[in-house]
């Protein structure tokens, strides 16, 4: 299994650790749409029990990333054409829902750490850093709303795409093009415009979608989906 295990057996929220490497695990790609999550591998990996593992997994269905199958057991699972789209159309709502909650509230600050995590994302030619950077960006600029449960349920949708967002800022122009407009939302943040923020927050979102769907083959391809997964 392409997962690398730590000795948890005596933390005491082992559940969740095993959640959290799991979770990162199939959001970079180490673990593939249709990879088994096998409960005494992955305890003996964290020597661990299989109880934690279990919650793990339990809370990754939650979230849409793994699927119980009745004789094959737990499973990562990709998203659909359809799924991604309607998840992308919702990302685009919200987030620019909450990101024009959130400009009132943007102190100095906040937009000093979002610019350095914008010059970071630049900056570096890492592509396995591109995803962590762009989430962090959008994350930081929406932490300014105080609205956490849209927070949260945002935090899961990002979850469900990240895989192939990530794939389309490698294998596209994707990471200049958003390196541009993460500049442009920042600075419609800067200037205390809640509108201007929303409008270009959510064309962001849109251009991504239609990347993804424009290179569906190659990211399809660099996962080893199936033909019907997006």
């Amino acid at each position: 299994m392409a997962l690398k295990g730590v000795d948890i057996s005596r933390t005491v929220s082992a559940g969740g650790l095993v959640f959290e490497a799991l979770r990162r695990a199939i959001i970079e790609g180490s673990l593939k749409d249709g990879d088994s999550l096998r409960q005494d591998e992955i305890a003996r990996l964290f020597n661990t029990s299989r109880i934690p593992v279990r919650e793990a997994i339990t809370m990754l269905e939650q979230q849409g990333l793994v699927k119980n199958h009745r004789f094959k057991g737990a499973v990562v699972v990709g998203l659909s054409l359809a799924e991604a789209s309607e998840i992308f159309d919702f990302r685009c709502i919200m987030d620019a829902h909450v990101i024009r909650a959130a400009v009132p509230h943007m102190t100095p600050e906040v937009i000093a750490e979002a610019r350095a995590i914008c010059d970071a994302f630049s900056a570096t030619d890492d592509p396995a850093r591109w995803g962590d950077l762009n989430r962090d960006f959008h994350m930081t600029l929406y932490r300014a709303s105080n609205l956490p449960f849209h927070l949260g349920t945002l935090s899961n949708a990002m979850d469900r795409l990240d895989r192939y967002v990530r794939a389309q800022l490698l294998l596209t122009e994707g990471h200049a093009r958003a390196h541009a407009e993460h500049l442009e939302i920042l600075d419609a943040c800067a200037r205390g415009d809640a509108d201007a923020a929303a409008e270009l927050t959510a064309a962001h979102i849109r251009r991504a979608h239609a990347m993804l769907r424009e290179h569906l083959t190659k990211i399809q391809a660099a996962f080893g989906t199936a033909s019907e997964t997006a």
